[in-house]
């Protein structure tokens, strides 16, 4: 369960910060399997996992 809410998390927040900016990074496939290419904002990608493992939204 842990597992399958911190890859949603992920693969949500790639995707998410893949379309406020496409012209810096691409996110391709699904939660099984990605494709990334470009610039990832880790410091959003962090508070996003962190917040799935305390239980956030």
């Amino acid at each position: 369960m842990l597992e399958e809410k911190l890859t949603e998390s992920i693969v949500g927040e790639l995707k998410r910060q893949a379309a406020n900016r496409p012209q810096s990074l691409k996110v391709e496939g699904s939660s099984e399997e990605l494709v990334v290419n470009g610039k990832i904002n880790l410091a959003e990608l962090v508070m996003v996992i962190a917040g799935s493992v305390a239980g956030g939204p």
